[in-house]
């Protein structure tokens, strides 16, 4: 689904009309209490910090090192998090950490910058920060708020169940979160303090995005194949969101059996199709639509392709 931000649709395809759980696809939005609050200022983040506050980070040492970084400026520390561990998602990372005897904690988890500005909101705004993931908690009323307020859709417990990360995460339709990103991009529909602290964010993503995804992820090479102009996030399961401010779209797509690989060639094909005027950047992003299978050996053994109905 791709829109603008008064509704007005560019292109559906598919079932456009199902409710999603956007997941990670919708960090962006979570982050605009951090931002809003005087929090990120107060604290003295920058495009990094921001970026990680927006991130499915891989776990690399960078991104461990800077998630921590951001709750020490807040008098906090990695037990103050509560999204759990993981070993990091990149393989290096993870063979390094490995090596060295460490084991995981939840600065490796790939929401952990996430949780680390959630922390530093509540920490500025003198929140007991205790049990923040709950859905009764002070700062998921924040974020429901914002998610509300961008994307027009109802952000309730009736449509909330949980995410990996254990904070709430809502089923609501692609267009809203379509709209949602215009709005992100463009700042129509929004408060003045908003639209401000929504353009911050994603420029922070776009000029940061090894901090706002990681070495071996899809988001990084997009962005970066046109630095400025694209930002977008995936989320689990086949799902994506992302910008284009200088068309004033957002867009929204999920693939259906959460296939990842699947949702990276989905992606990068329709953003191709919108960008189609820029012949050199669409054909850059044609290619990553359609990445080459290797053997294990390194040779070419098949190509995945998207359907002819996101090509055209």
């Amino acid at each position: 689904m791709v829109c603008d931000a008064f509704g007005g649709v560019a292109l559906a395809l598919g079932d456009t009309e199902q409710l999603v759980f956007p997941r990670s696809a919708v960090k962006a939005i979570q982050a605009l209490p951090l931002m809003e609050s005087g929090a990120a200022d107060a604290l003295g983040f920058g495009d990094k910090e921001l970026a990680l506050a927006c991130a499915s980070h891989r776990g690399e040492a960078p991104h461990a090192d800077l998630a921590e970084s951001m709750l020490s400026r807040a008098d906090l520390g990695e037990a103050d998090l509560e999204c759990g561990s993981h070993w990091p998602f990149n393989q290096d990372a993870m063979v390094s950490l490995a090596r060295s005897g460490g084991t995981p904690s939840q600065l490796h988890n790939n929401c952990s910058g996430k949780h680390s500005g959630f922390l530093c909101t509540c920490r500025h705004l003198r929140m007991n920060h205790r049990g923040y993931v709950g859905f009764d908690h002070p700062m998921q009323g924040l974020i429901r708020e914002a998610m509300q307020d961008v994307t027009g859709a109802v952000h309730s417990a009736e449509n909330s169940a949980i995410d990996g990360c254990s904070i709430p995460t809502h089923s609501v339709p692609l267009k809203s979160l379509a709209v949602g990103f215009a709005k992100m991009a463009t700042g129509e529909g929004l408060s003045a303090l908003r639209a401000k602290a929504a353009g911050r964010l994603l420029a922070a993503c776009m000029n940061e995005p090894f901090f706002m995804s990681g070495s071996d992820s899809l988001d990084m090479p997009l962005m970066q194949a046109a630095p400025g102009r694209i930002f977008v996030k995936s989320g689990a399961e086949g799902m994506f969101c992302a910008a284009l401010p200088e068309l004033g779209l957002g867009v929204a797509l999920k693939c259906d059996d959460g296939a990842g690989r699947a949702g990276d060639a989905m992606i990068a094909a329709v953003l191709a199709r919108l960008l189609r005027v820029d012949v050199e950047l669409s054909a850059k992003l044609t290619e990553m639509a359609q990445p080459v299978v290797p053997s294990r050996r390194g040779a070419p053994v098949g190509l995945i392709r998207p359907t002819p109905d996101l090509m055209r």
